[in-house]
């Protein structure tokens, strides 16, 4: 872990939003024994942490910058973090740093600073003094009085990049300003980090927002600012894919650009780093531009390969947010809202709720991209989205024939004997591939559970490959909590591999029911357990 990353386990405790007020860096404790017989590496490990505040405040004095502007630009941009950058959007260029510092304003800042590029990119007290060196060159510019602190906002707006002046003004009002007046506070626990900026009464001096903004039409809670960037999707496409991106940057200079013609780039939605807005860009209807590659189902457990070599953009919807693919973790907010959003997205589409259904577009566009990043929850974000809708997939539970894609809670697999096979050998699987074995005069089934709270009537599908040594008559045994067999279905897997297919609607009461596939069938043959449905 980078020295100057907060710890994910402890993200919660050691990031703050102070609420109440700004919350004081814990004490570093030390030893009760007299004699120290730690090595000076050591002893300088466990020392009172720098602070780097002390960073912030000696580039703050030597080029004339408000520190608690410096700090409140890096919370806006990073969230403190020494963020090694990527690429999201072409003509944007990767930042860097603490400050975020890119392109032609961190050569720029490193010139002015007197220090490497290199050092920018990699060294936090290189990269604040990159960036105050910077922001004073821009007051000089821009002939700012220096002691008042609401007067640099011109000099902020002018640092994030953003051309939209009304992207400019909540960049200004909702976010640097925002964070100076409640202040904020972050630490490890080992104490290898300090950051804290006290509440002020920082007012800018700039323009506040003042455009009405109407909702969006496909998701309320959503802002709509529209996109010239679409055009239609391709007669007949069925919309079956969300795609997770990050921004690499921040919200406001985000959707800004993504609004601009020039850019040549949308998405259809981009959520703010607090989950506390949502922009609507791009109708869900329409093809938004956020995905520069085609579909390759060898790339995503071989789901959906009749959509090899399509662009991944005729079939999806983009959900960009505000942060960086490298970030240590997402805030709790951003998440939750963006599973909110991705429940509506799959129900409005019918989309399946599974991670081969909502995926990473650096998984779609590895060449590339890595985004959303290593540190995306995704075991969180998908248990999230199928809980607001009630389920697993399109109101649903799945069950599949991997443990670790199911959520136990509502469904899990079991293997009975040992001639059980997991393979990939067949492509159209779900999942992460299936179970074949040998049809034989004994049941050893994979059973497949799942729980309902309460009594329903639902239908079941199984998803099988087909190849022609599959059994024509493998036997699948609905049996409900109580232990009543309700039907045993017969199906053919040689044929309709690689989609759902039904097998029948029954009334379930309370508890735990399954569906059992047995080896007890014509012998000379294969069958195939691979995932089943619920709904």
């Amino acid at each position: 872990m980078h020295p100057f990353r907060k710890p994910l386990a402890t993200l919660a405790a050691a990031l703050a939003l102070a609420a109440c007020g700004p919350q004081e860096p814990a004490p570093t404790q030390t030893p009760a024994a007299t004699e120290d017989s730690r090595t000076p590496a050591q002893r300088e490990a466990e020392r009172t942490p720098y602070q780097l505040d002390q960073a912030f405040a000696k580039a703050g004095a030597d080029f004339g910058v408000p520190a608690e502007l410096l700090k409140a630009i890096s919370y806006t941009e990073t969230r403190w973090e020494m963020i090694q950058g990527q690429v999201e959007f072409e003509g944007v260029p990767a930042a860097f740093g603490l400050m975020a510092l890119r392109g032609e304003k961190l050569s720029e800042g490193a010139r002015l600073a007197g220090v490497a590029e290199e050092a920018v990119r990699t060294q936090p007290e290189a990269n604040i003094r990159a960036a105050a060196a910077l922001l004073s060159s821009y007051a000089n510019e821009l002939k700012l009085d220096r002691a008042d602190v609401g007067a640099w906002a011109p000099a902020a707006a002018k640092y994030s990049g953003i051309d939209n002046a009304e992207a400019q003004a909540q960049y200004i009002h909702q976010n640097v300003y925002d964070v100076m007046r409640k202040g904020a506070v972050a630490q490890t626990p080992a104490g290898d980090l300090a950051v804290s900026l006290m509440p002020t009464q920082a007012q800018a001096k700039f323009p506040a927002p003042g455009v009405v903004r109407s909702m969006s039409a496909d998701y309320a809670p959503a802002i709509w600012r529209p996109s010239p960037n679409y055009n239609s999707r391709p007669a007949g496409t069925d919309v079956s894919m969300i795609v997770i991106h990050t921004c690499e940057g921040s919200y406001s200079s985000c959707w800004s650009w993504l609004t601009n013609s020039a850019s040549g780039v949308s998405a259809h939605y981009v959520v703010n780093e607090s989950g506390s807005e949502i922009s609507q860009l791009v109708l869900e209807s329409n093809r938004g531009w956020h995905v520069g590659a085609s579909y390759d189902c060898s790339l995503n457990g071989s789901v959906m390969c009749g959509l090899n070599g399509t662009s991944v953009n005729n079939f999806s919807v983009g959900i960009e947010h505000g942060g960086s693919a490298s970030q240590t973790s997402f805030p709790a907010g951003q998440i939750d809202a963006s599973a909110k959003l991705s429940c509506d997205i799959t129900q409005g589409q019918g989309i399946v709720r599974d991670s081969y259904h909502i995926v990473a577009h650096g998984r779609l566009q590895p060449a590339s991209r890595t985004d959303p990043g290593p540190n995306w929850p995704w075991s969180t974000y998908i248990s999230k989205i199928q809980g607001y809708c009630g389920g697993g997939s399109t109101g649903s539970i799945i069950i599949d024939s991997n443990q670790a894609n199911n959520d136990t809670s509502k469904g899990y697999v079991e293997v009975t004997g040992t001639s059980w096979v997991s393979s990939t050998n067949v492509a159209g699987y779900y999942g992460s591939g299936y179970y074949a074995s040998p049809t034989a005069a004994v049941s050893e089934p994979v059973t497949f559970y799942f729980y309902l709270p309460a009594a329903a009537t639902k239908t079941i599908d199984a998803w099988w490959t087909s190849a022609t040594d599959r059994s024509t008559t493998a036997p699948f045994i609905i049996t409900n909590s109580s232990g009543t067999r309700l039907a045993t279905v017969n199906v053919n897997q040689q044929i309709n591999g690689g989609r759902w297919n039904t097998l029948g609607t029954w009334s379930f009461p309370a508890g735990w029911n399954k569906v059992q596939l047995s080896r007890w069938t014509t012998a000379g043959y294969q069958v195939i357990a691979d995932a089943v449905q619920v709904r």
